[in-house]
């Protein structure tokens, strides 16, 4: 990758985003070295101007960033990078330094929940009790929540069909893990018909 570090006196911008929700989460700046440990490490690092040092994320809060993926822009002197964080992002305990606390994306976590239930077979979990009755049932379950929500549309009761909706998303996902498949997937299929 060829990065211009010239342009900034050694330093380029560096846009961090949630590689799983996409919400933008902060930024921070990269010199050649900091670059490097980020792609050596796979924990994101920047170069810190107030300590006039290298910073990984999270080394003293806990709350790192784990690298994903990076791009480079077109003028070749910022980088946008792809990480899943552990815990907030921002020292204020926020998911964003942008105090951009939204829904959108949400859908990922709840993905990554639904699946860590079912991974640690957690006896306490509907999830995982649903999940365990086989594809049959799950199946099944998909099919009773788009009548509901079906039924909720004709009505006027808009908090009704919403959670009706929810509903039939959270049970949907369910199923997908049940297919070995994944949202984004879904996603991929939508987004080459357009």
């Amino acid at each position: 990758m060829n990065i211009d570090f010239n342009k900034g006196d050694g330093l380029v911008p560096a846009i961090i985003q949630d590689a799983q929700t996409m919400q933008v989460l902060m930024l921070g700046y990269m010199n050649r070295e900091a670059f490097d440990k980020t792609r050596e490490s796979g924990n994101v690092t920047f170069f810190s101007r107030s300590k006039n040092r290298l910073w990984m994320k999270g080394e003293s809060s806990g709350n790192t960033l784990t690298l994903v993926d990076l791009k480079l822009d077109c003028d070749k002197d910022t980088l946008l990078i792809y990480a899943i964080p552990k815990g907030p992002t921002c020292h204020t305990g926020s998911t964003s330094c942008f105090k951009d606390e939204t829904a959108k994306g949400f859908v990922y976590q709840l993905e990554k929940t639904i699946n860590d239930r079912i991974d640690s077979n957690d006896p306490n979990s509907y999830t995982n009790e649903l999940y365990q009755q086989g594809i049959n049932k799950v199946a099944q379950k998909v099919g009773e929540e788009a009548v509901e929500l079906v039924i909720e549309a004709k009505d006027s009761n808009d908090d009704l069909f919403k959670n009706e909706a929810a509903d039939l998303i959270y049970h949907f996902l369910i199923l997908l893990k049940k297919k070995n498949m994944s949202f984004t997937q879904i996603e991929k299929v939508l987004k080459s018909r357009s």
